[in-house]
């Protein structure tokens, strides 16, 4: 994912730009809105995001222009849903444009759209779905967050393929392309950072139950 610093066509990052931007202003106002009435989950929003920063630092290069990485945003997105997330993700990737040559800042708008709305979106509905139908949350966490990893990927992947399409096969060569050298490295990523997920959601079900109950995670079928 992250795609770096001055890869995109300028009209590209300003696109993905304002196609984000109205997410991470609705997430906001959730935030605000959602710390006013329950504040006693500050803490496991704080750690949240702190889960996001840490996995989706942790690099490796893949595809030109871009790199591999767990995304983490499938544990916060199964939490807080997915336009809190987009606030973490956004925080997130802003303060590894700045700190870590991580990303970039012409290229923030569309890596957010990709880690920080599509892959969350895509968690929470999985996970609300899953508990729903009366598995698990441990279930619900891992295809949560294995698959919500995966579309952050497809999504760079068209991306990509967007703005820079094949000369002879067009956007659709140059997606399957993109496609078919990220599915080697994400698809173990993913499935670890499933795993993982697993790991610190059942962390939380023993030593924050009252946070996870606040914020009303456990369906009556779960």
């Amino acid at each position: 994912m992250h795609i770096m610093e001055g890869y995109l066509p300028a009209a590209h990052a300003v696109g993905w730009g304002v196609v984000s931007a109205p997410f991470v202003i609705y997430g906001a106002r959730r935030i605000v809105t959602l710390v006013r009435e329950k504040p006693e989950v500050k803490l496991l929003m704080a750690a949240s995001g702190a889960y996001v920063f840490v996995l989706s630092a942790l690099k490796i290069p893949s595809v030109t222009g871009s790199c591999s990485h767990p995304t983490g945003t499938g544990l916060a997105a199964s939490l807080f849903g997915p336009t809190v997330t987009t606030v973490l993700g956004a925080i997130v990737l802003l303060f590894q444009a700045l700190l870590l040559a991580h990303g970039g800042l012409t290229t923030l708008g569309a890596n957010i759209f990709s880690m920080a709305i599509v892959g969350p979106f895509v968690a929470y509905g999985l996970f609300k779905g899953i508990t729903g139908a009366g598995f698990s949350g441990a279930v619900a966490i891992f295809v949560a967050a294995t698959l919500g990893d995966l579309a952050t990927y497809v999504t760079t992947s068209l991306q990509l393929a967007l703005a820079f399409p094949d000369p002879v096969s067009g956007m659709t060569g140059a997606a399957a392309k993109f496609l078919g050298i990220f599915a080697v490295t994400r698809v173990p990523l993913a499935i670890s950072e499933g795993l993982l997920t697993v790991i610190v959601f059942n962390l939380l079900q023993r030593y924050s139950r009252g946070e996870l109950n606040a914020l009303n995670i456990f369906s009556a079928k779960a």
